[in-house]
C-alpha cells in the first residue's frame, strides 16, 4: 500500500482541467486560498478557462463546510480529502529567497509549511515550468500534471511505406481485387513500393469499405497535390464516410490551405463552411488589450484563414468555383470565419468545420468542439504538434496529440502528418535549418 500523498495545486491546474480532484486516487488534496482568489478573476467570461474557473468553484461548493477549511471533507470512496487554507505568514527560507508578496510565493509558502508540519509527502502540480523550479530549490517537491498526457512515441506514423511489393498486388489493388496487407490500420494510409519494375501505387484501407482503395492524385478546389503525402491528405477530407480527420505536419506543408480547398470542394453536402482557430494571444493577454472593436481585435488571429482562401480565390477554374463564387459564400454567410470560442454551447448540424492550429487547444477544448458535431458535420483539424504557443501545453499535452492517440484506428477518424515542405524553398530549408 502506498503512502498517502497531499498534493497541492496550482490555479493553471483547474483552468486545465476542472475535474482535476478526482484523478488524485486517495491522496489528499489542498487547494491554497491565493488559488481561489485567482479562479474568482476567472469566472466571467466564455473562454474555455472561465468554464474551468466557474465549474471548479461550483463543485468545491458542494464541499464547502466548516471542516473544508479544517481537517478536509471527503471526495468519495476510495478517494482522499479536500481542504483549503488560508494564507500563512512567510517561513523565513522564504522570505528570504522571495522578497515579492505574490500568489505564487504564498502557495510556495504553504507548500513548504505544509511539508514541515506533516509526514508525508507534500507535492505541488503546476504546469508552470518556472514556479516549478522555484520549488524544487527550495526542497519542495513538484510535479506536471500529467493525467491526459499522452506518450507521443505511441503515435503511429499515418502512412506506411511498404517495400518490395509484387507487381501482382499492385494489379490486383487496381482491378479491385482483395490484398493481403496487415500493416496498414482501418483508415491508414499506405504508399506500396515495387522494386523490381520500379513502380508505387498510394492506397488506403476504408474501415466502411472494409477493402483497400487505390488513391489516385485529383485537383480540388483548383489546388493540385505536390506531393504522395498531400494526395493522400485529399482522399482523407473528401471522404464522406470520415466524419473526423486531423492533418498534422510542419509549418508550409500545405495543411490549412489542403481542408480549405476540400472544404470548398464538398460545399454543396454541407448547409455551411466554418473556418476557426482557436485565440492564442501572446504574453498570455487577451484580446482585450487590442486596440478596436471585436471584429478589429479578432481579425489579425483568422488572417491566415483568409490568405488561404485568397490563394484558392487565384487558383480555381472559373467554370466550377469562382472568385466571385467564394465571395457569395461569404457574403451569404456559407463560409463563416471565427474565433472557437464561439461554437461553445452550439449544436452544428450539417456542416463542415476546420479547426487550425488546433495543438493549441487542451484536449477538453477539443473534446468539447467535436461533441458539438450534429448529424451530417465533418470536422477537421489541423496543427503541428511541435510549434505550440499556448504557454501550458506541450507535446504530450495538447488536444491535437491527444484525439489522435485516443482515436487512431476509429473507423470514424484519419490522420495524415505531412513532412514535405511545399511553401517554398527557403521555407523548407528554414524549417530544417533554423
Amino acid at each position: 500500500m502506498h503512502k498517502k500523498k497531499v498534493f497541492v495545486l496550482d490555479t493553471n491546474i483547474i483552468l486545465h482541467d476542472s475535474n482535476c480532484i478526482k484523478q488524485f486516487e486517495n491522496n489528499d488534496i489542498l487547494i491554497p486560498m491565493p488559488v481561489i482568489e485567482e479562479l474568482d478573476r476567472f469566472k466571467k467570461g466564455t473562454e474555455i478557462v472561465n468554464y474551468h474557473a466557474r465549474n471548479f468553484l461550483a463543485d468545491l461548493d458542494t464541499y464547502s463546510t466548516k471542516s473544508l477549511f479544517n481537517g478536509g471533507v471527503s471526495l468519495g470512496k476510495d478517494k482522499g480529502n479536500i481542504y483549503v487554507r488560508l494564507h500563512v505568514n512567510y517561513a523565513e527560507l522564504i522570505k528570504q529567497q522571495f522578497t515579492e508578496d505574490t500568489p505564487d510565493h504564498r502557495i510556495l509558502n504553504l507548500c513548504y509549511i505544509t511539508a514541515a508540519n506533516n509526514d508525508v509527502p507534500v507535492i505541488l502540480v503546476t504546469k508552470d515550468v518556472n514556479l516549478r523550479i522555484k520549488a524544487k530549490a527550495i526542497g519542495i517537491l513538484a510535479e506536471d500534471y500529467t493525467t491526459d498526457q499522452i506518450i507521443v512515441d505511441d503515435i503511429e506514423p499515418s502512412i506506411k511505406h511498404i517495400d518490395n511489393i509484387c507487381k501482382s498486388d499492385i494489379d490486383k489493388l487496381f482491378n479491385k481485387k482483395p490484398l493481403e496487407i496487415k500493416e496498414i490500420p482501418n483508415n491508414g494510409f499506405g504508399i506500396l513500393q515495387c522494386a523490381v519494375t520500379n513502380s508505387n501505387a498510394l492506397v488506403f484501407n476504408s474501415a466502411k469499405q472494409k477493402k483497400y482503395i487505390p488513391v489516385s492524385r485529383k485537383t480540388v478546389s483548383g489546388i493540385k497535390p505536390r506531393n504522395a503525402e498531400q494526395t493522400l491528405a485529399f482522399h482523407a477530407l473528401l471522404d464522406n464516410n470520415i466524419p473526423l480527420v486531423a492533418i498534422t505536419g510542419k509549418a508550409g506543408t500545405g495543411k490549412t490551405l489542403l481542408a480549405l480547398a476540400s472544404a470548398l470542394h464538398l460545399r454543396k453536402n454541407y448547409l455551411q463552411i466554418l473556418l476557426t482557430r482557436p485565440i492564442v494571444p501572446l504574453s498570455g493577454k487577451d484580446i482585450g488589450y487590442l486596440p478596436g472593436d471585436i471584429e478589429s481585435k479578432i481579425k489579425p488571429f483568422m488572417q491566415p484563414l483568409f490568405d488561404n482562401l485568397q490563394l484558392i480565390k487565384k487558383s480555381t477554374d472559373t467554370n466550377t468555383l469562382s472568385s466571385d463564387k467564394i465571395n457569395k459564400m461569404i457574403e451569404n454567410d456559407k463560409i463563416i470565419i471565427e474565433p472557437l470560442t464561439y461554437i461553445r454551447g452550439r449544436s452544428l448540424i450539417k456542416k463542415i468545420i476546420i479547426i487550425d492550429e488546433s495543438q493549441n487547444l487542451t484536449p477538453h477544448e477539443v473534446k468539447t468542439a467535436i461533441t458539438r458535431a450534429g448529424e451530417g458535420t465533418k470536422i477537421i483539424l489541423t496543427g503541428d504538434i511541435h510549434q505550440i504557443d499556448h504557454l501550458y501545453l506541450d507535446i504530450k499535452t495538447n488536444g491535437l496529440s491527444y484525439l489522435i492517440d485516443k482515436m487512431n484506428g476509429h473507423d470514424l477518424f484519419a490522420h495524415i502528418n505531412l513532412e514535405k515542405g511545399e511553401r517554398s524553398e527557403l521555407a523548407e530549408v528554414a524549417s530544417k535549418l533554423l
